[in-house]
């Protein structure tokens, strides 16, 4: 949570079947509240059959994010979609190169840090988002309406989807800025879709995202946040539906 006009709630919890194999969460997640009350959200799901998927998802949401921070602590906002194209693209090759090093590091194949990302950033006018992989974006605006800004991509195979370390990562990215004066946020792994989104269209289910967006903008108690989104996700009415790991990240706007 957050002093600023964002109030933030997230969490990345181990699915059921890890839970049964004794298998570390894969997905992560990192939230920042930027200068002039932007905000930037990251979240990564580490491939299960990645031996070290857990790694490359936190290294890969952690690195985005920071290097965003670092280019707006003293920068103003991009001035167009494609300079924001731009700036996401470059975050995001940085977290491309931060796991290629650890990857080298540890002496071992890329492929064993294989993790999905997606990169938002929020300003007051706009919400610019870079997704590889599965997952996706849904932000409100001010008249309550519900817009997915990225969809889940999966490939041309059941449970096969992008990953950071793929070759044509970058250019088959999902880019999108979308104008406007976002009310709510969220951003979640490939876990929840069948939760949050009325497939095959990818649009948002609003009885998902209504309770929880009303209860990020009461909460301000950031505990109190994380352990109640824990909890939901961790409960028989998410559980019941997916076994995966699950990440999700909420922010509204308070006065």
């Amino acid at each position: 949570m957050s002093v600023s006009r964002w109030h933030v709630a997230a969490a990345s919890v181990r699915g059921t079947s890890h839970e049964k194999t004794g298998q570390a969460c894969q997905d992560a997640h990192d939230w920042r509240i930027l200068p002039d009350d932007g905000l930037v959200v990251a979240v990564a799901d580490g491939a299960g059959s990645a031996t070290l998927g857990q790694i490359g998802a936190v290294l890969a949401s952690w690195t985005a994010a920071t290097t965003i921070c670092a280019r707006f602590s003293s920068s103003p906002w991009p001035r167009g979609d494609t300079e924001w194209g731009a700036c996401l693209t470059a975050a995001v090759e940085v977290a491309q190169a931060a796991v290629g090093a650890e990857a080298t590091a540890r002496q071992v194949m890329r492929r064993h840090l294989a993790t999905t990302l997606i990169l938002a950033v929020a300003t007051a006018e706009q919400v610019a988002v870079m997704q590889i992989g599965d997952g996706a974006v849904v932000v409100r605006d001010g008249e309550g309406n519900l817009v997915s800004l990225t969809a889940p991509l999966s490939g041309e195979y059941a449970n096969e989807t992008t990953f950071l370390i793929a070759p044509d990562a970058l250019a088959t990215a999902q880019v999108r800025v979308w104008h406007g004066q976002p009310t709510s946020l969220a951003a979640f792994t490939d876990g929840l879709q069948r939760l949050a989104l009325t497939m095959p269209a990818g649009t948002p289910y609003a009885p998902f995202f209504a309770p929880l967006f009303r209860f990020v903008a009461a909460e301000t108690h950031a505990r109190e946040a994380h352990e109640q989104i824990e909890a939901f996700l961790r409960s028989g009415r998410v559980t019941d539906r997916t076994d995966d790991d699950l990440t999700l990240v909420l922010a509204t706007v308070v006065s």
